[in-house]
């Protein structure tokens, strides 16, 4: 379970995101590349999770 909030978090913040960015630039929405997008920060927030976070902890 905690692996799988975090993807759809992601997800929905990469809509967002995309959608935002796609209407100021006056492009159409690409699901494509949001999906990468939400990859890519699920992947971040996994990385900061389990690795870069629990180690400061350990520390202290």
């Amino acid at each position: 379970m905690r692996f799988i909030m975090p993807l759809i978090w992601a997800f929905f913040i990469s809509c967002v995101i995309s959608y935002v960015l796609t209407s100021m630039g006056g492009t159409s929405f690409d699901l494509t590349s949001t999906i990468a997008m939400a990859i890519i920060l699920s992947i971040g927030v996994f990385f900061l999770g389990e690795g870069v976070l629990k180690q400061s902890e350990r520390e202290q």
